[in-house]
Order: C-alpha cells, then structure tokens, then sequence
C-alpha cells in the first residue's frame, strides 16, 4: 500500500512492511469507504519494544484512537508484526529504553485526555472533582477512587487525565494504566511463558494503578485472584488505586464479593449523560481542538440536540457530519446535520425495549429467523442481522457488553464491541446496513407496549 504523499520523512523498508501487512488485514475487516477515510491516511513512524506507532493526521487522530485503536491492535497481531498498536501526533519520538532488569512503564496514556479538556456538567462534577483531588494528592484523598457510568461519558478521559497529571507534576511517581482486558492477557501470557514474577514486578511496584473497564474480571477466577492480590499489594503499600467501570461494584454479575467490598471501600462517583448545555460545549471545545472553523455554532447545537446517549456518541456525530459535508462539497449546516443525524440517533421509544424485542426487530428488518441469530450460523445475512441486533442492544437497553453476548448465543463481549463498531462504521452510507438498522428501529418504535419476553 503506498504510504501517504504528504509524509515528510522516509519510513525504512521494514517498517513500511509492518504497515502493509496490518493495512491488508484491516482490509478484511472494514469496507473500502472506511479504510480510505480513516485507515490509510495513518502513517508508521516507529516500531518499539513490539508496538508499532502510527502517526494520523490532526482532524480525524480522536476519531481513530477511539473508534479504530483496538481493530488496529487485532490486526498487529494477526500480522505478526506488532504486539500493540498506538495512535501519536507528529510530536512523538521513539522513547527510551527501560534500563535493564526495569519492568515495562504500562500501556501509553493519551495526552489528549486532560483535565483542561474535560468539561464539567452535574453528570460529571463529582467525579471530575474527585480524580483531580487524587492527581494532586495521589493516595491521600480518596484511595480506591471508582469512577462508574454507561460507555462513552468520560471514565477513561479521567483515567488518563490522572495519569497525565501525576506524570507532569508527581515528582516521579510512577504510574500504570492498563485495561482488564489487557491485564487479562498478559497475565495469561506471564502465567503459559513462566514468567509471573516480572508481571507482578510490573503492577505492584506502581505509585498510581488506573485500572480501566473492571467489570471484565467478572467470571475469570485466576485473573481476579491475581487482581484482588495486587489490590492488597498496592492498597498496604500507600499507592493510589482509581478503577473504572460501566456500573458500581455490587451491580457487576459474578464478580468475587471480597473484590466488590474492596471497590467499595473508598469513593464510588457516578458520571451520568451530559445537559444539552454541556454536550453543547463539548462539541465547541472538540471543533476549537480540531480546528474546524467551518462549523457555525448553530451547526455545533443541532448536532447536540441530536445526540443525547454519550460524548463519544456527540464526537463521532460531529466528525460524521463534517466528512458527509467534505465529501459531497457542502458547508456543515443544522439543516445538513439533522439529515445526517435523524436516522442515527432516531427517539428512543417510550416503552424500554428488550433484548428478545431487538432480536426479532433485526431478523425481521433483514428476512431471517430470529433464532437464527443466536446459532453459530454465519451466512453474510444472518451475521448482518446479528451485528445490527448487538448495536441496536447497546444503544437503546442499559444491558452490559456480557449480557447482551449471553444472549446471544453465549458470545464473549469483543464480538458485541466489534459489531457495534462495524454497524457504526457503515451508519449514514446508502447500502444494507443503514437500511436494516432504520427498519429495526421503526419496528421497535411501533411495536406494542405490553409486548416483553
């Protein structure tokens, strides 16, 4: 694939390998529009300690980090060339080497996640307020800090807003920040390669652990058991511990009592949905940061009257609506934005809907027997029906990634993340997947009310 004109710098040779061989597995995943917008514009400009860098482009680098970064990783992998994947600008540089015998410093923090980026509402101000009394008194005001509320509000802006703080201004504290997911696989890795004591070695000895995502350590028992001890290590020891998740502790299924109790012992802060003046003002703070001057504050509060469910929901409206109106020559007008927006982020219906609602509304928008989506049957119609189902599942009950796999056919929570993206991915086109999405919405919305499984 050739690398993009405007790079100013030579890539090596090997290098500009790695790259091909992820751009063609990503090419199996995504659609030629998808690839063309947000995928081929990055550029590699390192491969370190078996993480390959990517440099995107300043208007569209968000929008990737936090649509694309975990289909990038997949597709490292399944390339053999990189272990991780991760997202810099053009000021990034090839980082130093850790001394030998040092353990790993922990998965990168985003630098754009800081506390002078997050806007504060009455959704967020508590826990806004709590994770900056722990940047600045790590392990002395509130110690463990668990920040919990739906995806897309800003728990993992926070995380890293800490992370940032305490790294510019914690007199070398040293910090951690990882996912339960990634937590998860090093462990597995650590415990099949023997080599358990570094992995400990790499978590224990941290001043400040930011734990993303906790509610994943539901039902892997070696995992929490390791978790729950480095809880103990760290917590004894004086070090700040701040935890995330998409609900508070005792609402997290199948999760070790003692592990909840300790969650527990310490501040729980719920982020709740932004006010229209708030989304209003994330919006404009998002169109300053990625210079988009072209986008009239009339334009800015459409999309926020529009987007109601998340700020990860309200920033992708915004970057959607600003490549509908660069592709097809137009200015980003309201009028163009409720156009792109009003099949997207359709009224939720007055009466919840359920999953079993959801899957029948998404067989049917596409012809195929409802039960079928909860087989292993992967003809391209059933599986389409099965990812717009998941989607529909996400956005419209308060249902957790685990559930809404259980009830699919006992699929794993990656498989509801990756049909969520690939249905968002292709919202807005003219094509299959737009259309079963707004059949099943409106099947939703006409549905009767008294009708539950």
């Amino acid at each position: 694939m050739p690398l993009p004109e405007e790079s100013e710098t030579q890539v090596p040779a090997s290098l500009a390998g790695s790259w091909e061989r992820v751009a063609r597995e990503l090419r199996r995943e995504v659609t030629d529009f998808t690839f063309h917008i947000w995928l081929e514009p990055l550029e590699p400009v390192g491969d370190v300690g078996g993480t390959l860098f990517l440099r995107a482009p300043e208007h569209i680098r968000t929008w990737v980090s936090d649509s694309y970064l975990p289909l990038l990783r997949r597709a490292g992998e399944r390339a053999g060339v990189a272990r991780s994947v991760e997202i810099v600008d053009e000021r990034w540089c090839p980082p130093a080497e850790p001394e030998a015998g040092q353990p790993a410093a922990g998965e990168p923090l985003n630098p754009r996640y800081t506390f002078e980026r997050f806007v504060i509402c009455d959704g967020n101000r508590l826990a806004h307020g709590a994770a900056l009394a722990v940047a600045e008194q790590p392990a002395q005001a509130y110690n463990p800090l668990f920040v919990h509320g739906p995806p897309g509000l800003g728990k993992t802006h926070l995380l890293n807003a800490i992370g940032n703080y305490v790294q510019a201004y914690g007199a070398g504290l040293t910090v951690r920040y990882v996912t339960v997911e990634d937590f998860t696989s090093e462990f597995v890795r650590a415990v099949r390669s023997g080599e358990t004591r570094a992995f400990r070695a790499r978590f224990r000895d941290a001043d400040v652990l930011l734990v993303d995502d906790v509610q994943f350590l539901a039902e892997k028992l070696r995992t929490e058991e390791e978790f729950f001890h480095t809880f103990n290590a760290l917590y004894e020891a004086g070090s700040q511990l701040v935890i995330t998740s998409d609900r508070r502790p005792r609402a997290i299924e199948k999760l070790e009592t003692r592990l909840r109790e300790r969650f527990e012992c310490g501040l729980v802060a719920q982020l709740d949905a932004p006010s229209f003046d708030a989304r209003l003002a994330i919006l404009e703070q998002r169109a300053r940061a990625d210079a988009l001057a072209g986008v009239s504050h009339d334009t800015l509060a459409a999309i926020a009257a529009s987007v109601t469910t998340s700020v990860r929901a309200l920033e992708g409206a915004l970057i959607r609506v600003v490549a509908y109106a660069s592709l097809r020559g137009d200015d980003p007008t309201p009028e163009l934005a409720q156009r792109v927006l009003s099949n997207l982020y359709a009224t939720r219906p007055a009466g919840p809907s359920s999953l079993g609602d959801i899957q029948a509304a998404a067989a049917a928008a596409l012809d195929v027997p409802s039960e079928s989506l909860l087989a292993h049957d992967r003809r391209p119609r059933v599986t389409l029906a099965r990812q717009v189902a998941m989607y529909l599942a996400r956005e419209l009950t308060d249902q957790s990634l685990p559930a809404i796999g259980r009830h699919f056919g006992g699929r794993n929570h990656s498989t509801v993340l990756h049909a969520h993206r690939r249905v968002s991915a292709e919202l807005g086109k003219r094509g299959q997947t737009t259309g079963a999405v707004e059949r099943a919405r409106s099947e939703l919305s006409e549905r009767p009310l008294d009708r539950r499984d």
